[in-house]
């Protein structure tokens, strides 16, 4: 067994598993084990220590056992596994780093920071679910609003209010998305694509586009939207490294779009685990798979140094 161990529990969808492997090999090659399928989810506290079954149903004392711990599976994230990652957190490096992987899981607090240090961002309302005064406020004040619950991923939940809207039928929307705090964005004239730009390790990994389907406005993939091939300009590059930075987060999926009225690229959400190229994707062209685990690799080996 090598000094150095490194956990890993990385989505295995979508081409995850091969993703994983190639991790796992790179480490090797620098004399790094990996220990896989540490899921925070089925680990258990006794006195000082997390203990978790892994891959193979061994079991390992992850605070004693692993120099680092990167989580990289959104899908099947917990409270529970959140509470033990910010344990973690006091007695290792972990990748993403809490602070900043708990910033970018709500979107106020994200575009607060990013707002307050000069990035463009959708103009947004945040006020608590029952101050009815300003909410009916905020219908007014733009033609188009999105209201977006201030956690989750993939487009959930997001729903597209109109300002002729009545607030009875806005309250009976926001009872049925169940939300405790009303956050609001003007709706922005885009032209329904947006730029996905990777950053790992303050290093620009890649880009690309997506569009939402025929009669849509959600580029997410989950909500119907669809990858195509997009060369970004410096100035898309820079403001996605801008925002990483500011942010904290050592891995980012910078999400920009060009406002058409205010005629300028802005910030529109900052993903903490971008997903890598799926097998189907890299056959249309998206080659940065080798690239991004190379940067992850090598802040792994220098984090555990």
């Amino acid at each position: 067994m090598n000094e150095r161990q490194i956990g890993i529990w990385l989505y295995q969808n979508n081409g995850g598993d091969s993703i994983q492997n190639e991790i796992v090999r790179k480490l090797k090659e620098r004399e790094i084990d990996a220990i896989t399928g540490v899921d925070l989810g089925k680990a258990i506290v006794s006195n000082g220590d997390i203990s978790c079954d892994t891959v193979g149903n061994c079991s390992y004392n992850l605070n004693k056992q692993i120099d680092l711990l990167f989580s990289y599976n959104a899908s099947e994230s917990s409270p529970y596994q959140n509470y033990l990652y910010q344990a973690l957190s006091k007695v290792m490096p972990l990748i993403n780093n809490y602070e900043a992987h708990t910033l970018t899981e709500d979107k106020f607090q994200t575009s607060f920071l990013l707002k307050n240090s000069g990035i463009q961002t959708a103009d947004y309302e945040m006020c608590y679910k029952d101050d009815i005064k300003h909410i009916a406020s905020t219908i007014q004040k733009w033609p188009q609003m999105v209201c977006k619950p201030t956690n989750g991923y993939g487009g959930a939940g997001l729903t597209k209010i109109d300002s002729k809207s009545s607030i009875e039928v806005i309250n009976l929307i926001l009872k049925q998305i169940n939300l405790k705090n009303i956050y609001i964005e003007k709706y922005i004239d885009y032209d329904n694509t947006d730029y996905r730009v990777d950053i790992v390790d303050g290093q620009f990994v890649s880009c690309y586009g997506r569009k939402a389907k025929d009669g849509g406005w959600k580029t997410n993939i989950g909500c119907g939207g669809s990858v195509f091939l997009r060369e970004p300009c410096d100035e898309i590059v820079k403001l996605a490294l801008n925002a990483t930075k500011i942010t904290g987060l050592e891995i980012a999926g910078v999400d920009i779009i060009y406002d058409r009225e205010k005629e300028e690229y802005i910030v529109l959400e900052i993903n903490g685990i971008p997903a890598f190229a799926t097998p189907q994707q890299e056959k249309m062209g998206l080659n940065f798979n080798n690239k991004k685990i190379d940067l992850i690799v090598n802040m792994m080996d220098k984090l555990t140094a």
